[in-house]
């Protein structure tokens, strides 16, 4: 018979198990439940599937395959590619000081705003010490990026503890970090949890791989290192801020009118407009929540969100020149890797920023627009939507899967009757590569996986022409073994 005290004692256990639970995940379990029921199209709203890569990690749930992210049936995960985003951060350096120029405004016009905008008369900035914090990962609230961070290790390590396992004890695991510290600091939480809190001496070893224009191809911040992207004011890096400029210009006056018409003293720019919104979602990175986030219409962030997508698409997605050939040569190396399989290594981890993992998508032609992305409104179907992809912890795994086919082969030749397959897993959702998708679970073949990269790679262009670096400048990515 169950008593009194032990039904207690089992929902105390419980509660604990769900308020841990709920600590050590980068978002809250009810959360994703609701998202997940809903999704972004239907009648539960929520705020954080809109940020566009400035909100918190969250789960894909569009354009995902069903079944989950459990290997298929008859399948194993052999091998593992993830290239990850930093954790949750402070706004940058450049972010910030607009937003503290708009409220450093707002203060000198001696007004008392009204209406939407009233809470920002005893609002205090997310940040006491900004010239410490910006461009750092956050360490308080739900959403903390160290915190975040640790769970991606914890949670990746339950999930692909076999392979951790199957490595001796005695041999260290590389694993990369670009040379920036909120990268470095995200990489040495997520190896506390995946490798445990003693990684640094046996386990694992971290490579940084410096942001230097003198590393050619053989980096994990290509941007920085192609010559022509860099410096190329109209088509490099700045056409994503260009083509930015002329969407704000499309939906956001509306917002302004509104706005002044409760507060007929002042009239705010397009560009503090967009820092509003911003605040919005770096303020839940601190604080768990925002007022922010109040002012604006559902409209009003589906447009915040496509303003995001667009600046991408062009600074480093599809819509640049040098985009692809950027995020080709981590996906050469990877797919080199995948070929060669388990005995090359079994454990990849690489972080970057999401400018590092836009190129990558780009190569891919994983999420392919047959026209480029307008800027004079919001289309009502796109295949490209960031938010899902590339928010803050975002991470994108390449799964090498070994899959039994039915056979009558004796178990000594049982690799024999194995295939092998490509697996994309994005964010806990699994994504199908178009017209590679015909293996179990939607993967992809491996012998037809590299012959897609090398084909994307000739289509592509080489990278080193493309960027004007000279012929002794590294063609490609060295430092990605094991």
């Amino acid at each position: 018979m169950i008593t009194v005290a032990y039904a207690l004692r089992w929902g105390l256990f419980w509660a604990v198990g769900l308020i841990l639970v709920s600590l050590l995940s980068p978002y809250h379990p009810w959360q994703s439940i609701l998202s997940t029921s809903f999704g972004i199209g239907g009648s539960h709203w929520d705020i954080l599937y809109h940020l566009g890569g400035n909100g918190p990690w969250i789960p894909k749930i569009d354009g995902i395959v069903p079944g989950g992210i459990e290997a298929p049936e008859g399948c194993q995960v052999e091998q593992i590619h993830m290239i990850s985003r930093h954790g949750e951060r402070y706004p940058t350096s450049s972010a910030g000081s607009r937003m503290l120029t708009l409220l450093q405004r707002i203060k000198d016009s001696n007004i008392t705003l009204k209406g939407d905008l009233e809470f920002v008369n005893d609002w205090q900035y997310f940040s006491l010490e900004p010239s410490a914090e910006h461009d750092q990962l956050t360490n308080t609230g739900p959403y903390a990026g160290t915190l975040s961070s640790f769970a991606a290790g914890t949670r990746l390590r339950t999930r692909y503890l076999h392979l951790l396992t199957s490595i001796p004890s005695s041999q260290s695991t590389k694993f990369w970090a670009s040379d920036c510290n909120r990268v470095i600091e995200t990489a040495r939480y997520f190896a506390t949890g995946f490798f445990g809190l003693d990684w640094n001496s046996t386990r694992a070893k971290l490579q940084v791989i410096p942001e230097t224009p003198d590393l050619g191809a053989d980096t994990l911040t290509p941007g920085d290192t192609c010559l022509k992207y860099r410096d190329d004011l109209l088509t490099g890096h700045d056409y994503g801020l260009i083509q930015l400029a002329k969407f704000r210009s499309a939906y956001l006056p509306a917002v302004s009118a509104r706005f002044q018409a409760q507060n007929p003293g002042i009239k705010f720019s397009d560009g503090e407009l967009y820092s509003m919104q911003e605040m919005c979602g770096f303020e839940i990175l601190v604080r768990g929540s925002s007022q922010w986030c109040d002012i604006f219409n559902h409209d009003d962030w589906l447009n915040f969100e496509y303003a995001r997508d667009v600046i991408h698409y062009y600074r480093a997605g599809p819509g640049n020149q040098f985009g692809p050939a950027l995020g080709w040569l981590w996906l050469n190396a990877t797919a080199n890797l995948l070929s060669k399989g388990p005995d090359a290594g079994k454990l990849f981890f690489s972080f970057v920023h999401d400018g590092d993992i836009i190129p990558m998508l780009a190569a891919l032609d994983l999420f392919h627009s047959k026209e480029h992305l307008p800027v004079s409104h919001r289309p009502r179907n796109r295949q490209w939507r960031t938010s899902q992809v590339t928010p803050m912890n975002g991470r994108i795994i390449f799964e090498r899967l070994r899959c039994n086919r039915a056979s009558r082969e004796t178990p000594l030749n049982q690799e024999k009757a194995s295939k092998h397959y490509v697996r994309i897993n994005i964010n806990d959702g699994i994504v199908a590569l178009p017209k590679c998708e015909s293996g179990p679970g939607s993967s992809c073949p491996l012998e037809e996986f590299p012959a897609f990269v090398q084909r994307r790679g000739g289509e592509i262009g080489d990278f080193r022409k493309m960027c004007g670096l000279g012929d002794d400048a590294p063609a490609r990515i060295e430092f990605l073994h094991q």
